[in-house]
């Protein structure tokens, strides 16, 4: 079967920074939704017409991958609004409540960067913002989608889920 949304492909990678220096390595497949929400564009473009066992390597700029680093959503907020053991590393989904911070985007994955006894810096950039990516792309099965994942437009698997840690838990060294 060749890949033409919608479908499911079952994907292996390895991701590293433009330096080549390895991010993530993806080793055992994963699905993810093809005409949908799950991949990047110019993976999409890399893989359509495809099949199984088909591999490309594929440099991609940041406007590309998960866009330009906004120091705008970089912003403090009070200690006090935080629990106890907050740290960085640690994801929250949108803003404290009690948040004096207007101008920052509601519903954002929010990472903490620092913890002062004072305030927290938060940052809604996407971890890998701001960075070029090398990627190698294996493919290991393609599907036909289901009904389900037709209406969703995913799996549940999309690569930004996949490269920012649940909100509230600490991140690891690898994104998944």
């Amino acid at each position: 079967m060749n890949i033409n949304a919608p479908c499911v492909v079952s994907l292996t990678w390895t991701l590293a920074d433009a330096q080549g220096q390895t991010i993530d390595e993806l080793a055992d497949p994963v699905e993810f939704f093809f005409g949908g929400d799950d991949l990047l564009p110019k993976v999409e473009e890399a893989l359509a017409g495809q099949e199984v066992g088909h591999e490309t390597w594929l440099k991609l700029d940041p406007e590309h991958a998960f866009g330009d680093y906004k120091p705008e959503l970089v912003c403090f907020e009070a200690r006090s609004l935080f629990p106890e053991n907050i740290e960085p590393g640690m994801a929250f989904e949108g803003l404290p409540e009690g948040s004096a911070t207007t101008d920052m985007p509601p519903d954002a994955i929010y990472m903490v960067t620092e913890v002062y006894p004072e305030h927290v810096v938060l940052d809604a950039n996407h971890p890998l913002a701001g960075i070029g990516l090398q990627m190698h792309i294996k493919v290991r099965d393609v599907r036909e989608a289901t009904e389900e994942e037709i209406e969703a437009g995913s799996v549940g698997g999309s690569v930004l889920a996949l490269m920012a840690p649940p909100s509230g838990a600490p991140r690891d060294e690898t994104l998944h």
